[in-house]
């Protein structure tokens, strides 16, 4: 895997940010978490005058070989079909870009699909679908690394544009399964409280992924013990679209851009992005939190404090998007509100 360097940012600044915040004509902390977010965007771009230039959105489209043991309710033909859907500007992916202002790519990391002649699909397709972890590895360690730098090329090509903040969807059926069970190793969780009905699955159909999960997690330890590697349960469990959101996030952190991480699927790949560069954190604001127990535990995990719980299980990135405006509203209040001085307030505390 390629190297990145990855940074916290500067502390130097925080007490003038903190003092131009707090002269801002309103009660000392009024604002809440916007001037958390304001204080966070400024310290990643390291100005008093933060903006977030040039939105881009990556949709990341990959099948999962786990698919084939009937662990989603959907079939593995709603993956090309949305994506050929997302070229016409039908998905609520599009949707939401065309409402907030993102550059929308849509990329083709790994569907079991020929796309050949679609316009306006990204071709980085590294091969027809994962293997399926239930009996192999879901890729080597040549397709984990191909997989990383597609995700990191594409943010080099947004970072072309001017790009200052980005965010992440996925479209790959199935893609809960290898979430799922990151959570369980990752966090040492058991694997029944890592699971949920994803897209929409019954009662019976959660035991029957449980048991299949269950069984792909037991050869995986029998034949990978001790566990050392970070990069094993990413390789033989994720998909190339996971593993490519992953190398996008690792370089917009080293780029210091701002990364709007979504729902169950992405929390997972940022949690994945974390253990491998643990300052990567800083760089990210978690947008949503689902109604699942597994995606409120990942994010306990790393102790964040999501702007949305509006109940999303689309994918996509659609949290993401959603919060945005929070925000730009971040940012506006700390560029565009008047201070106690300008305004000829008296200052009360």
């Amino acid at each position: 895997m390629k190297t990145f360097c990855i940074k916290s940012p500067d502390k130097a600044m925080q007490q003038d940010i903190q003092a131009k915040i707090d002269n801002l004509n309103k009660p000392k902390g009024s604002l809440g978490r916007l001037e958390e977010l304001a204080m966070q965007v400024c310290l990643i771009q390291q100005t008093l005058t933060p903006s977030l230039a040039h939105p881009c959105h990556l949709l990341l489209g990959g099948d999962h070989g786990i698919e084939r043991e009937g662990v989603s309710v959907s079939p593995r033909e709603v993956t090309w079909q949305q994506m050929i859907n997302f070229t016409r500007g039908g998905g609520g992916v599009n949707m939401f870009c065309r409402q907030h202002g993102f550059k929308l790519r849509i990329v083709d990391v790994g569907v079991d699909y020929d796309f050949s002649g679609i316009d306006n699909i990204i071709d980085c397709k590294i091969a027809r679908g994962t293997k399926n972890f239930l009996y192999e590895p879901a890729m080597s360690e040549e397709e984990f690394d191909k997989a990383i730098q597609i995700g990191s090329d594409l943010v080099d090509d947004c970072i072309a544009e001017g790009c200052q903040i980005l965010c992440i969807g996925e479209m790959g059926i199935g893609n809960t399964s290898p979430s799922s069970i990151w959570l369980s190793l990752l966090g040492d969780f058991p694997l029944i409280d890592c699971i949920g009905a994803g897209a929409g699955l019954d009662a019976p159909g959660i035991r029957h992924k449980y048991e299949i999960l269950s069984k792909a997690l037991s050869h995986y330890k029998s034949n990978l013990s001790p566990l050392t590697s970070n990069f094993s349960p990413l390789i033989y469990f994720g998909g190339f679209e996971m593993i490519a959101a992953i190398g996008a996030m690792l370089r917009a952190a080293e780029a210091h851009i701002i990364i709007l991480v979504d729902g169950f699927i992405m929390t997972a790949c940022a949690l994945a992005t974390i253990r491998l560069y643990p300052d990567s954190l800083d760089y990210m604001i978690f947008t949503h939190c689902g109604d699942e127990k597994a995606h409120k535990m990942m994010l306990e995990m790393v102790d964040a404090k999501p702007l949305l719980n509006l109940g999303l299980r689309l994918g996509e990135g659609t949290g993401a998007l959603c919060a945005f405006p929070i925000v730009d509203s971040a940012v506006r209040m700390i560029n565009e509100m008047n201070n106690f001085d300008n305004a000829k307030i008296t200052k009360y505390f």
